[in-house]
């Protein structure tokens, strides 16, 4: 794949940017799943690896006055279990890039490395290593390994007839963002929300051993994550509008903004709760049937609400 010359990356988008880069990194027999999922996984000689890379860049993902640095530490840490999380597996091992500039105060690294290192002993994962350099802002680069003691769990598995379903909180973090961008703290528990997620961490393994035929981190929104299933999978996927209790939190910031409170969890991300597709008599304790999976219809794999096109925020959007 070639771009144009004068192509930029908010041309080509994130994700045909990912789609040409892919191309360029060839696949050793190691590989069972390469890029294109929430993480790769790997043959080894008794199970498989899980691995995945994100970054956070200041000012596009965190700003320091909205969050601490511990905060932005469980974020960054968050992020990277949940992606080995969703395949249902168990993070064990992560190293740690972080870029900064020369005047950084030193204390900001030290409680953002705090705050990292609480978020993993949740799941009882080590920082094994990392590097750090020089940079114009703070930017933080985290890759995670793992493993599953289950088949891994892909977004391609879902099939017609399936339910699809989601565990954890989901909405919380995108009204803190809404509320800290207007410039307000409250309600203070949704900005918390957005400051340190709380991802479901023992719900993937759960899923993968209930049968789980898909799943995804819900990181950039319900939405569009649910878009990602239904493209790899090739299924229609409809999400149902009755089956999210709006918390009181939520409602308050939707009545200030004059906004459908909804929005916010159904295009919301940042909570990291995990969507799944299931048997209809496979789903665990702990999860909330919010969907149906279907066959595609003429125009191809899509998400609905209720049968119809979204025509809200469906998610976050890089480029």
């Amino acid at each position: 794949m070639a771009f144009p010359p004068d192509a930029t990356l908010a041309d080509v988008g994130e994700f045909g940017l990912i789609a040409a880069l892919t191309e360029l990194f060839a696949q050793g027999e190691q590989v069972l799943v390469g890029p294109g999922d929430d993480a790769a996984v790997l043959r080894v000689k008794n199970g498989h690896v899980v691995v995945s890379t994100d970054l956070m860049v200041e000012g596009r993902h965190f700003r320091r006055e909205w969050a601490s640095a511990e905060d932005v530490g469980h974020r960054a840490a968050a992020q990277n279990l949940s992606d080995v999380n969703a395949m249902g597996g168990r993070a064990s091992s992560l190293t740690i890039g972080l870029a900064a500039p020369a005047d950084l105060p030193a204390q900001w690294a030290l409680d953002f490395a705090r705050g990292f290192a609480d978020e993993c002993a949740a799941v009882g994962a080590s920082v094994v290593g990392g590097d750090v350099t020089r940079a114009d802002q703070v930017v933080i680069a985290v890759t995670v390994l793992g493993a599953c003691t289950e088949a891994p769990v892909l977004r391609s598995g879902a099939e017609p007839g399936d339910v699809v379903a989601l565990c954890g909180r989901q909405g919380w973090a995108a009204g803190g963002l809404a509320v800290l961008g207007r410039g307000f703290r409250s309600p203070r528990v949704l900005v918390e929300a957005y400051r340190r997620p709380e991802p479901p961490y023992d719900a993937g393994r759960a899923a993968a051993e209930a049968g789980a035929t898909a799943m995804i981190d819900v990181s950039d929104g319900l939405l569009a994550d649910a878009g990602h299933v239904a493209e790899a999978s090739g299924v229609a996927i409809d999400i149902h509008r009755a089956a999210f209790a709006v918390p009181d939190p939520l409602q308050a910031v939707g009545a200030a903004l004059g906004a459908d409170p909804l929005q916010f969890i159904l295009g919301g991300g940042d909570d990291h709760a995990l969507l799944a597709t299931f048997p209809d008599d496979a789903v665990p304790a702990g999860w909330t049937v919010v969907g149906a999976v279907a066959e595609a219809g003429p125009d191809g794999p899509a998400v609905t609400v209720d049968g119809a096109a979204y025509d809200g925020p469906t998610g976050w959007v890089h480029f």
